[in-house]
């Protein structure tokens, strides 16, 4: 981004007020935060106890219903002739409308159009600065759901979900200010490339507009990550400005668990004589992305008459076939403007701890800062980008559509210098009977369009799931039919699971956080239980499931032990599930759990982690089903009986594009004693292959203990051992 506001903003002293109808005046004014969100204004100014504890969300619903204005009053400032005063807002939420000194400058609907507005026109010696946030957009007032964002881009999620209560942000959401400005200075810069066949040179278009550019002298650098200057360029600038070039010898960017993320250094300067002007500083990534046919795809359906096959969900990256292993990111906090590149850089952090390369961006929440993306770039974490459309049937109205076209495309212009974006989808669960969409639909004819004009290089698809992908399921035992994930998952054949969880109870730490102690035991439904989404979430008792947890533990005594118990299905289940989808590649190419963390404290969820950052064992229990290699096995349930028949199927996993020597894997059963199964001397794994060894089988013993692992120890490479926690039942004649 152009660093011409840098140390130029004035100090401002923002305040926000509620008023009934658009033209009235606020009775009266509180101090506001910028960037933040006008509930939580109001609830500072009036000590109200936090949003999340109890039930108190509740207590903001008369708040979406209301006009909301930002005031500032501020001195004309003595500009040069060579200066103008800018309102710059990165993000209002949702429709605004400006006015300075009681003329109306500006109106918008929608939350991710930047704003850049020249207030120099309109000064007076006195000014009175006001942003007015219309109440949240409802199509419909009669059912107070999801349904009611179904004609706009508002984020779905804040309609109410069944791990989000119902609480919809509004207000100044992301960096904003007014800013001195010189009359000749940058504005949109576009880096764009594309590389060789072999992947080893690019021609590079870097396309900058510009602002009373004419007859200023440009210099622009291309620098490699060791610091050397490899193209330099410099020559008269226009305010529309193309510099062309050629790269060699280029070093590509990798997710990180591939290679490196390599970044340059773009560096584009304006001089007017001999006075830098304005400089423009990015990081780029060159690689190329490309979505492929998942391997036998081709061969569905496989009888006449031949139709469409399954479409392809397979990542290829600078010529690799990557698998796909990850999570679903649904925003990290309820109001989005609380949200800051510490805690962004915090979660992602753990993402790559965790052995995850993909991000899927969740349609039913907001599309992240600017850091995210940029400290994407730096880990080499993947990112595929849901347009924020989930779960509706987004009518093609000229007014919705006008709305979509403004906000994609200032989507689209922003994230597509990003070498982590992956992919675009245009929404959430689309095509399901929910929602009522399908590929004819306007609206997602108008996202394909212009992922096409302004992004033809990153892969598009329509929706998740598409045919041939998978959402679901959700629990560890489906109630209704017995099933255990080992049974659901194992059956399966998908191209990608998607989505797919396991829920447990939140941390005890987590649940005294929000909750009365004299709530804490026993749960029940109603109560803030409910309201943190324990009971009737989704469906039925989810996400608690406490039923589930004592089918297989017996009665729960106390809390601690409700907590541990269900935490152990969690960690047991995803383990199955991420370490089957990868036994099933070539064919699967993708795993993304749902989902990796929460907006707001919950008391029972499939989260990876707890807000705002509190590890779940699942977490730990997904770090070690995503490792790049690891020894793996096959089970076929949860619980086992003493004395029948225990069976498992052993294989080597290798995402990673190295030769895994071969070795030896002792497998072993623990429990009131060890019982030495089987040694395998598993053969050399080819780069990104698994390999499929014996199916072991022994009489279970008669163990008193409840509990038994399976453990599968390599004798040279510890890195690759794997252990699964298993429930022993008694004989059914004893």
């Amino acid at each position: 981004m152009s660093q011409k506001y840098k140390n130029s903003n004035l100090a401002l002293n923002w305040r926000v007020g509620f008023h009934s109808t658009q033209s009235a005046e606020p009775e009266s004014w509180f101090p506001a935060t910028i960037p933040g969100a006008v509930q939580l204004d109001y609830a500072r100014a009036f000590a109200w106890p936090p949003y999340w504890v109890g039930d108190n969300f509740k207590d903001y619903a008369w708040m979406e219903d209301a006009f909301w204005t930002y005031r500032t009053l501020f001195s004309k400032s003595n500009l040069t002739p060579d200066q103008q005063l800018f309102l710059i807002s990165k993000g209002i939420d949702y429709q605004f409308s400006i006015t300075l000194n009681s003329q109306e400058i500006y109106a918008q609907e929608g939350m991710f159009k930047p704003v850049e507005i020249d207030l120099t026109a309109f000064l007076g010696d006195s000014n009175d600065l006001r942003i007015t946030v219309f109440p949240a957009p409802k199509s419909q007032q009669k059912t107070r759901d999801k349904s009611q964002a179904n004609q706009s881009l508002k984020p779905a999620v804040s309609y109410g979900w069944d791990w989000h209560p119902r609480l919809i942000p509004l207000g100044i959401w992301d960096e904003t200010c007014v800013a001195i400005v010189n009359k000749i200075h940058l504005k949109e810069i576009d880096f764009d490339y594309t590389l060789s066949d072999d992947l080893a040179s690019a021609d590079v278009t870097v396309t900058a507009q510009g602002s009373h550019l004419d007859g200023c002298l440009y210099r622009y650098r291309l620098i490699h990550p060791g610091g050397m200057c490899v193209v330099e360029k410099e020559g008269m600038a226009f305010d529309m400005l193309q510099i062309k070039y050629q790269v060699h010898n280029i070093a590509l960017w990798w997710p990180h668990d591939h290679g490196t993320p390599i970044l340059y250094t773009s560096e584009l300067e304006i001089w007017d004589h001999h006075t830098l002007i304005d400089v423009d500083i990015s990081k780029i990534g060159f690689r190329r992305v490309r979505l492929v046919m998942n391997e036998g795809a081709w061969d569905e359906p496989s009888q006449f008459p031949k139709s469409r096959s399954v479409p392809p969900i397979q990542l290829e990256i600078n010529g690799h076939r990557i698998f796909a292993k990850g999570s679903n990111w649904v925003p990290p906090d309820i109001f989005p403007g609380l949200i800051t590149s510490e805690r962004y850089e915090e979660l992602l952090d753990l993402a790559v701890e965790a052995h995850l390369n993909i991000l899927r961006v969740w349609g039913g929440g907001t599309v992240n800062k600017e850091s995210f993306y940029k400290i994407c770039d730096e880990k080499g974490i993947l990112v595929w980008q849901d347009f924020p459309l989930a779960c509706n049937d987004y009518a093609a109205s000229t007014a919705f559509l006008k709305v979509l076209e403004s906000e994609a495309t200032a989507i689209i212009k922003r994230l597509r210098q990003h070498p982590c974006l992956v992919l675009w989808c245009g929404g959430n669960e689309l095509f399901n009977d929910w929602s009522g969409m399908t590929d004819q639909s306007l609206p997602l004819r108008l996202l394909n369009s212009l992922c096409y004009q302004l992004d033809p290089a990153t892969p598009f698809i329509p929706t998740t799931p598409l045919m041939g992908m998978g959402h679901g399921h959700y629990v560890f035992r489906d109630q209704p039919r017995g099933e255990e994930v080992f049974q659901i998952i194992n059956r399966s054949k998908k191209t990608a699971y998607t989505e797919f969880g396991v829920p447990s109870p939140s941390a005890l730490e987590v649940l005294k956080s929000f909750m009365p102690e004299d709530e804490l035991w026993p749960p029940t439904p109603g109560g803030v239980w409910e309201a943190h989404h324990a009971y009737n979430a989704w469906q039925g008792n989810t996400w608690l499931m406490q039923d589930v947890i004592e089918f297989y533990f017996g009665a729960c005594d106390n809390l601690e032990q409700l907590i541990e118990w269900g935490q152990l299905l969690q960690c047991e289940g995803y383990k199955a599930i991420y370490e089957e989808a990868r036994r099933q590649k070539p064919y699967c190419s993708m795993a993304l759990n749902w989902c990796y963390n929460e907006p707001w404290p919950t008391a029972a969820n499939n989260s990876l982690l707890n807000w705002p950052l509190v590890k779940k064992p699942a977490y730990t229990a997904v770090k070690q089903a995503c490792r790049p290699v690891l020894a793996s096995a096959r089970l076929s349930k949860f619980i086992w009986r003493a004395g029948e028949e225990f069976s498992c199927h052993l294989y080597i996993l290798n995402d990673s594009y190295e030769t895994l020597a071969g070795g030896s894997i002792l497998a072993e059963l623990v429990g009131d004693t060890s019982l030495e199964l089987y040694r395998w001397h598993y053969p050399v794994v080819a780069p990104n292959t698994n390999v499929a060894g014996p199916i072991i089988r022994t009489k279970l013993p008669q163990w008193q203990s409840r509990q038994f692992t399976l453990t599968l120890r390599d004798t040279q490479n510890d890195q690759l051992n794997s252990s699964y926690r298993l429930i022993l039942a008694p004989c059914e004649n004893k």
